[in-house]
């Protein structure tokens, strides 16, 4: 592990199942894993949609939510990275000083013909990380762990107000949605160690805490959207 706060994680994960936390301690919003939400009642209909699109979503540690997200159905790749801040503080040393604006967030890349900006919304507000935390998620607090989508179009951005409003209204959570939603002004690949760690580190202690209950949630609840083999990001692509 070449980071102190990468380590860190891994204490924090290991002092947690000591202490006999439960294995849903950082999962999604714990009340929705056995559970749907409602669909994004605006959404793009995928007969209209383009070949390919992207779209940024921070939801707490970039780890579980790159996990998630690669078992989508329709997607073809997830970056972990930085977005938020300036092009030059977007390295991990720097992000987790808390000072630089950026949030540990994901680039989506998905073909919009087999899976919706609503489904992958559905998934992210129901069981990747839990949209009522305000600058934290799990273990790990900060602003860089915020729940923030980052839109790429006005359809994105249309999509995702619509989607927080319908859920607030309906008191789908028992707290607050506190989600940020801006455009998105540019996102920086994590360094390459960081890239589908989930994948590389089954076992570790802080991923089988926080991360492995969503992905068991996302193929329990929403089996229709979930691919078994998820995408990885090509080999030396971002080393």
């Amino acid at each position: 592990m070449s980071s102190r706060r990468a380590s860190s994680r891994i204490a924090i994960g290991f002092a947690l199942a000591l202490a006999g936390a439960a294995s849903l301690a950082g999962a999604g919003c714990a009340e929705d894993l056995d559970r749907q939400i409602p669909a994004p009642a605006v959404d793009t209909p995928k007969a209209t949609a383009g070949a390919s699109d992207t779209i940024v979503l921070a939801g707490g540690c970039f780890w579980g939510q790159q996990g998630v997200f690669e078992h989508l159905k329709g997607v073809t790749r997830v970056v972990a990275g930085y977005s938020g801040g300036a092009k030059n503080t977007a390295t991990y040393d720097q992000v987790t000083t808390e000072t630089t604006g950026h949030a540990e967030a994901v680039q989506i890349t998905f073909n919009p013909k087999v899976v919706s900006v609503g489904d992958i919304l559905k998934i992210y507000f129901s069981v990747a990380h839990d949209p009522t935390e305000l600058n934290r998620q799990g273990p790990d607090s900060g602003t860089s762990y915020r729940s923030e989508i980052f839109f790429n179009s006005p359809d994105q951005q249309k999509i995702a107000e619509a989607y927080v409003k319908q859920l607030g209204d309906a008191k789908i959570f028992k707290r607050p949605i506190v989600t940020k939603i801006e455009q998105n002004k540019g996102f920086y690949p994590a360094e390459g160690y960081h890239q589908d760690y989930l994948i590389h580190n089954p076992n570790a202690m802080y991923i089988v805490i926080n991360d492995q209950p969503k992905i068991a949630a996302f193929k329990k609840v929403w089996p229709d959207l979930y691919n078994d083999k998820p995408v990885m990001v090509p080999f030396g692509l971002l080393n």
